[in-house]
């Protein structure tokens, strides 16, 4: 029995030293692999580092694009007391109107009576109030503001940022460009902005515009310049800056700065179904303006004497030109600078004074601000040819619009086909004309045109716009006769016009 308990003893000893070891070796290895990893590894972050990282507040990270201003406080300080509200008075005549009773037979509604004018019958005046926007040029009290703020008004205010009110007087204006040049008197000097150079403003530019948008005086927006040389038919000149900076009724007038504080651009119109889209006038144009504005209260305006039209795919093909750049001449008027000079009908002009030419727009632009009497050079290709001439540049006399007068020589009116036009109708915008008046005993009137006839066609050509129309009619000018194909209604035929 003794030896029995002995070797039971035995065994127990020897499981407890063989776990024992087994539990020291497992230890050591465990012990070895931290120490092995704890030198090799990289060490995790602490709950502190972590924890401060993810509680940073926005204020701390810089989320502006790269390049934009920290804030617009001191520039605003500095500009705003150059900015001006501008309020007017004009006299608004109401009345129930209607057309002579040959009119009424042809236009037969309100509509057209609203598009081609009325007599005034039992007429009313009332006393209408506006309010725009416009900033200070020079110390004495000029300001820029657009002509539709200050037009045929009775009286002009203008409230400085300190709240002082003065009268101001129209000293000059331009309706083509919607640019108006007034002044106030006041005592001592006032404070005044700098004229910018908007040819080097960029797409993509910050821009700040300040202005009295719904009656909310002096209200800053900013944003970005989206694009330049925007085409928006508001007039012949048309060359506007267009940004996304607010702009609203009653910002009219005011001033674009760069932020520089210079101003760029003059803020005039908005697209009023779309939002973030402003146009403004580039300051260049209106500074070219100023010194005839200022002696002669309008614009003199440069004048070569040529029909011209922009370059299609088509037409540039034909012509053996490598792209549609420049301006397709297609009149030449006689005894004018272009037709002295030597300018021929299918000349494209693609270069004058150094100016590279990209189209018709931009032609017009140029010409228009050279003086009378200056001599300009122009580059123009001839049958695949570069050629170079020398004009003298002549005065552009006012005359009617172009879109009252297309038509003139044969006794009849037309007119763009605008959206309401179309709407009312039924039709496309660029189904063609419409005529607007007829001269009784005119060759329309004896052909059989009437108003609201649409011409569709001049000479089998088809016409699309206001524009199409009086270039296929310049081409004919010298014919005795030209044919048009008109829409009446459901009804289309052709008609000869002749001399």
């Amino acid at each position: 029995m003794e030896e029995q308990s002995a070797t039971k003893k035995a065994k127990s000893r020897n499981t407890f030293v063989t776990f024992l070891l087994a539990f020291l070796i497992a230890f050591f290895i465990v012990s070895l692999t931290e120490v092995i990893r704890s030198t090799f590894a990289p060490p995790l972050p602490d709950v502190q580092t972590v924890s401060a990282v993810s509680n940073v507040t926005p204020q701390t990270v810089d989320i502006r694009p790269p390049g934009a201003p920290t804030s617009f406080a001191d520039l605003v300080d500095r500009l705003k007391p150059a900015v001006v509200n501008i309020s007017t008075t004009r006299v608004v005549r109401s009345d129930g109107t209607r057309r002579p009773s040959l009119d009424r037979f042809f236009f037969g509604d309100e509509f057209f009576e609203r598009f081609f004018g009325d007599t005034p019958r039992h007429q009313r005046e009332y006393r209408q109030r506006s309010l725009g926007s416009g900033f200070i040029i020079s110390a004495d009290g000029y300001i820029f503001t657009n002509y539709h703020v200050v037009e045929k008004v009775e009286k002009i205010v203008v409230k400085l940022s300190d709240a002082k009110e003065y009268d101001a007087k129209l000293i000059g204006h331009d309706a083509k460009t919607d640019i108006a040049l007034i002044k106030i008197k006041a005592n001592g000097t006032l404070p005044f902005v700098e004229l910018g150079d908007s040819d080097r403003l960029r797409v993509g530019e910050w821009v700040l515009a300040i202005g009295n948008p719904f009656g909310l005086e002096h209200t800053v927006t900013a944003g970005i310049v989206s694009a330049k040389g925007r085409v928006i038919g508001a007039g012949p000149y048309d060359n506007f800056i267009q940004t996304d900076a607010s702009i609203n009724p009653g910002n009219s007038g005011g001033p674009l700065f760069d932020m520089s504080g210079n101003v760029v651009g003059i803020n005039t119109a908005i697209v009023a179904q779309g939002q973030g889209i402003g146009f403004a006038i580039p300051i260049k144009m209106a500074r070219a303006m100023l010194p005839d504005l200022r002696t002669k209260g309008k614009v003199t305006r440069g004048w070569i004497g040529v029909v011209v039209d922009d370059l299609t795919e088509e037409t540039a093909k034909k012509l053996n030109l490598k792209e549609p750049r420049g301006a397709l001449v297609v009149d030449v008027f006689k005894g004018n600078p272009a037709e002295k000079a030597g300018i021929k009908p299918e000349d494209v002009i693609i270069e004058i004074n150094g100016q590279k030419i990209k189209d018709r727009q931009e032609l017009l632009i140029i010409v228009a601000a050279f003086r009378v009497g200056e001599k300009v050079e122009m580059k123009v290709i001839r049958e695949g040819k570069e050629r170079t001439f020398q004009l003298i540049v002549a005065e552009r006399k006012d005359a009617p619009e172009v879109a009252d007068t297309g038509g003139a020589d044969y006794g009849m009116v037309v007119k763009e086909i605008t959206p309401e036009i179309a709407q009312h109708f039924g039709i496309s915008p660029k189904s063609g004309v419409i005529v607007a008046e007829v001269v009784e005993g005119s060759p329309a009137n004896n052909a059989g045109i009437v108003p609201q006839d649409i011409i569709v066609q001049v000479e089998r050509v088809r016409i699309q716009s206001l524009q199409d129309y009086l270039t296929e009619m310049a081409k004919n000018a010298n014919k005795k006769s030209v044919s048009l194909h008109l829409r009446r209604g459901k009804t289309s035929f052709f008609v000869v016009l002749r001399r």
